[in-house]
């Protein structure tokens, strides 16, 4: 049996969580787990809510996406971040497919049909 995908958002501006969240409600086999509006609030809740997916943007406050994604995946091997950024590719794809990002799109980009490209529900 197949469990929804679990969702963390992770980004400092509340109107594109509010759009992300629009995004995953959308898909079927995706719920939301939760919120963050910084990379220091991302790790915590990560390790409080047990996400599947973490949905990171690159610039925030405090600790930055990219930092924030190299120590999920490192502390979670089980979590996949998805980096997103009003910058283009070639200026943060790599670093943030080193920090352990299994993808980066650009906002721009994002949608639910970008989701589901890269994801399909999986078991837990």
């Amino acid at each position: 049996m197949h469990h929804p995908i679990r969702v963390l958002i992770v980004d400092d501006q509340e109107p594109y969580r509010a759009a992300l969240r629009m995004v995953v409600d959308l898909m079927d086999g995706f719920e939301m787990a939760g919120e963050a509006h910084d990379g220091e609030s991302a790790l915590t809740l990560a390790g409080e809510l047990d996400p599947d997916l973490v949905l990171m943007d690159i610039q925030m406050p405090s600790i930055d996406g990219l930092e924030a994604t190299r120590r999920l995946t490192t502390a979670h091997s089980d979590i996949r971040v998805i980096v997103l950024s009003t910058y283009h590719a070639d200026e943060y794809e790599r670093t943030a497919l080193e920090a352990g990002a299994l993808a980066f799109i650009s906002k721009a980009d994002f949608g639910p049909h970008r989701l589901a490209g890269l994801l399909e529900p999986r078991a837990r």
